[in-house]
């Protein structure tokens, strides 16, 4: 399988591998807030998985409005790679908490990339803005992770 910008022949092709990407991310925050002994990570980690529900639903907004139609944003997609927006870390059941927050480091890092170049790409300044506020969350999430990750190492020692 290439990893070139042919693979994406449209925006729509674009917001449903985002869309995707936010579903996997709420089915994970979830999953993780199960696991929490912490009250209080159990509490970021749905707090995310709501904000990842409400960007999915803007993407599925923007979707249903047809930014891609007529060739309209085109220029969105132009130089993007699959490969800079897949994690090479996958999720597995019983995942350590150190793995889960490193997955999670990547998730957060790789929405903010392509939110971020959306936006940057974007033609209409109301589109552009919607993924610059896209941008903005998803690197406080990775943000939150950092911090939680070093508090961690903190804890361990380390």
């Amino acid at each position: 399988m290439s990893h070139r910008a042919e693979d994406w022949k449209s925006i729509d092709d674009v917001l449903d591998f985002a869309i995707r990407g936010e579903e996997e991310s709420r089915d994970f925050y979830l999953e993780m807030a199960g696991q929490m002994t912490s009250s209080a990570m159990a509490s970021t980690f749905e707090q995310f998985a709501r904000e990842e529900t409400g960007h999915r639903d803007l993407l599925l907004e923007l979707k249903q409005k047809g930014i891609g139609a007529a060739g309209q944003d085109e220029g969105m997609i132009q130089d993007l790679r699959i490969s800079e927006y897949v994690t090479s870390v996958k999720p597995s059941p019983g995942m350590s908490y150190e793995d889960a927050l490193v997955f999670a480091m990547q998730k957060e890092k790789i929405a903010f990339r392509l939110y971020s170049h959306l936006a940057e790409s974007a033609s209409d300044a109301g589109t552009g803005e919607v993924f610059a506020m896209l941008a903005r969350e998803e690197a406080r999430h990775k943000l939150r992770f950092e911090l939680e990750y070093d508090d961690m190492a903190s804890r361990s020692g380390n």
